[in-house]
């Protein structure tokens, strides 16, 4: 037996020792869990390590660089470049920012991405969301990793003596990194200032992502390089000049053994990296960091229990969770300091006392895609950490005087479309979810609804986009191309989500008794009637005068739609399903409409616009149909890396694959209501916070068995496709019964 091999069989046996029992087990939630999947096509996933919502996710590298729309890791790629410390939003089209790379490597010092890449085979890595390793034959060493919240450890295990390089590269897309070795402290220090995208693309935030990267061993020579340009100088600034950048420690490794690298993160300083790191990893104890993880996960995971369903479908279950449990980030220290949202530089503190103290701040928020089911989730399986977040939110409004909209790496990116924050501060609300400060939130999105900021601060990305527009017309004409967006245009789509969160926040305003304005924002949310053609009975592009474009094909994709056609957006009236079909020509015609978007291939898995509108069948009086479709469409979600139809987004994807899995969901985010769907497995039990269970009962479910025969709700008929948010978190039954007919008089007594 090889050496390796005896040391990592030593380390296995050891973990087994400390690792909870659910999680050694072949079938828990945590080992069905592939961080695989996604990371072919488009889901932009990542093999991920870290504590659900952590500050920094440590990651394997085969992509080296920060740009967007590129993530660490992509499956195809056969070779590793490092370990990644990063900050990238799972399954986005964003950017990494603030990230640095680890890679331990044998004989002489080649540190470039290039040069230093080492080949793997997929056969050799071990992905889970505590822990990633792989065997790098290149350099006869197995790499790896685990890590908390904001701090991580990478452990290198050699099959020979000799002698070993630690490369540290500070990834900085600008190239304006910073790096300092102390080689009598067997330290490595810098930082990778982070510039924003979207609106203000480039620009810097004003903080960096700092890094203490600490090497047990001594190192016996040290440090810098820029390019193939190596120095034992302990300073390298790249001014420009560096392609890549960093700083290497070099050992002599006696016999064959491990080398332990353990490193802290912060968005504040090094010291604060520092603090972080000597508070989550006090001792040179891989396996116990490890442990405490995979506890994390465990905790997490096993809210939902299932039974049922195939291998497939449970791995394809438990890994949309741990998607859904990655962002928003937690952005704070230990200590509580946390760089000031769009504040240039300035640090701010978490409150010691008071009715906050200790909340955590988070940022990265994807709204556009996370308010329709990955929030939603979360408050119900996360309610606690749901209202730290909105304190989060309430906190950014206050510090940069506008609510943001798609808040990222600290900064308003206007990003997207839709002004969902005042959606998610209503769901949350709505749900008994109130221990942030509502009245300011209120504030702030009271003045996102009806205030456009000065032009210097709007082209910044502050405020809603065309609000004068909107406000003026009742919808956004095609003569206003939406400047000063990265989404420019889209004026249906940008009506039709504006609408939506006018009617949402309506409803918070009435709560809070402000009936004036929340008379206007109900007015207003009746605008998607505005852009939807009596004629074609689609929404379609409008003039300022009144006109509408020609030619129209409802099929096409249009600039003035997201991502999309308007056959599909015209679904996008969630608030007012009734209205719709009323405008649509009652239910005859439209479910001639629902069912000419899937049989015309219309519409588009792979995309949030339409994850609501198979649920739209149970308004229309036909859930049956809703229900086969259902089925088809959780059908195209599979165990592979290949696994998701389109980008992850924060883990919305994966939530609308685990609520259509459960058979409900939350299809208008601010109304706290499920509609019915059809369950997947035999049953899923919820764990709630409370202490509360709620199962999902479905008999006779087969393959076959696609459709509901009948609900009951506690042991009485369910006889509305809806169920209430308290039903939910109160605990109790809801029991379906399965069949391979479609029940064509189900639901009809709403």
């Amino acid at each position: 037996m090889q050496p390796h091999r005896i040391l990592c069989l030593s380390a296995a046996l050891l973990l087994a020792a400390i690792l909870p029992a659910s999680a050694q087990s072949a079938s828990t939630p945590y080992s069905l869990v592939d961080p695989h999947i996604g990371t072919a096509n488009e889901g932009q996933t990542s093999p991920t390590v870290g504590e659900p919502f952590a500050m920094t996710n440590w990651v394997p590298e085969t992509q080296s660089t920060e740009k967007k729309c590129i993530p660490p890791y992509y499956f195809r790629d056969t070779r590793l470049t490092g370990i990644r410390a990063s900050h990238w939003m799972s399954g986005s089209c964003t950017q990494d920012y603030g990230s640095v790379t680890l890679m331990t490597t044998t004989g002489d010092l080649h540190p470039t991405p290039d040069t230093r890449a080492a080949a793997f085979s997929h056969a050799d890595e071990i992905a889970q969301p505590a822990y990633y390793s792989v065997r790098l034959p290149a350099y006869d060493e197995t790499i790896e990793t685990t890590s908390g919240i904001r701090s991580g450890f990478v452990r290198s295990t050699f099959a020979k003596a000799g002698d070993i390089n630690l490369i540290v590269e500070s990834n900085a897309r600008m190239k304006n990194g910073w790096v300092h070795v102390d080689a009598a402290h067997n330290e490595i220090t810098g930082y990778n200032p982070v510039h924003r995208i979207y609106q203000g693309a480039d620009k810097p935030t004003g903080f960096s992502g700092y890094f203490v990267i600490q090497l047990r061993e001594h190192a016996v020579s040290s440090g810098t390089w820029c390019d193939d340009n190596i120095t034992q100088q302990p300073e390298l600034k790249n001014t420009g000049t560096c392609q890549h950048m960093g700083a290497y420690l070099r050992l002599h490794l006696a016999k064959p053994g491990s080398i332990l690298i353990r490193t802290g993160t912060s968005f504040t300083s090094i010291e604060a990296a520092r603090r972080n790191l000597h508070t989550e990893i006090p001792a040179w104890n891989f396996d116990a960091l490890r442990a405490k993880t995979t506890r994390a996960w465990t905790h997490a995971l096993d809210s939902i229990a299932l039974t049922g369903g195939t291998p497939q479908q449970r791995r394809v279950f438990y890994t949309s969770l741990y998607h859904a449990l990655l962002l928003p980030r937690i952005a704070s220290d230990a200590d509580g300091a946390y760089p000031r949202f769009a504040g240039n530089g300035a640090i701010e503190h978490i409150e010691h006392t008071g009715r906050f103290a200790g909340t955590p701040y988070y940022d990265d928020f994807s709204l556009w895609d996370s308010y329709r089911a990955q929030l939603p989730l979360l408050t119900i399986l996360e309610p606690t950490r749901v209202q730290q977040m909105m304190q989060s939110l309430v906190l950014k409004g206050q510090q940069g005087g506008y609510l943001p909209i798609f808040p990222a790496w600290g900064s308003y990116t206007s990003e997207m479309i839709g002004d969902h924050t005042g959606v998610v501060f209503t769901d949350a609300y709505m749900k008994g979810l109130r221990s942030f400060d509502v009245a300011a939130a209120w504030k702030l999105v009271r003045q996102n609804a009806f205030d456009t900021p000065p032009y210097e601060q709007y082209k910044d990305g502050l405020g809603r986009r065309s609000l004068k527009s909107y406000m003026r017309l009742g919808y956004i004409p095609l003569e206003d191309p939406v400047a000063e967006a990265f989404h420019n245009n889209e004026q249906v789509s940008r009506t039709l989500e504006y609408a939506f969160d006018d009617a949402i926040i309506s409803r918070l305003a009435t709560a809070l008794g402000d009936t004036k304005d929340a008379a206007i924002l109900a007015t207003r949310s009746n605008n998607w009637k505005n852009i939807l053609d009596p004629e074609t009975r689609f929404a379609r592009g409008r003039h300022e005068d009144g006109s509408w474009i020609t030619p129209f094909d409802p099929k096409q994709h249009a600039t003035f739609v997201t991502e999309s056609n308007s056959w599909q957006y015209t679904f996008y009236v969630p608030q007012d399903v009734p209205g719709l079909i009323a405008a649509t020509g009652g239910k005859a015609a439209f479910l001639e409409k629902l069912d000419g978007l899937f049989s015309n291939h219309l519409y588009d898995p792979g995309n949030e616009p339409g994850h609501h509108i198979a649920y739209l069948y149970d308004e229309a009086g036909a859930p049956w149909k809703g229900q086969k479709h259902l089925s088809d469409l959780l059908a195209v979600y599979n165990d592979t890396p290949a696994g998701l139809p389109g980008n992850d987004d924060a883990g919305q994807m994966s939530a609308w694959w685990i609520f259509s899995a459960l058979g409900f969901y939350p299809v208008a985010p601010g109304i706290p209501e499920y509609w019915i769907g059809a369950p997947l497995f035999a049953t899923a039990t919820l764990n709630l916070p409370n202490g509360a269970k709620f199962t999902v009962i479905a008999k006779n479910t087969s393959p076959q068995n696609i459709y509901v025969q009948s609900a009951e709700l506690n042991g009485k008929p369910l006889t509305t496709a809806r169920i209430s948010h308290t039903t939910i978190t109160q605990g109790g039954t809801l029991t379906f019964t399965m069949g391979p007919s479609p029940n064509h008089t189900l639901f009809t007594q709403q």
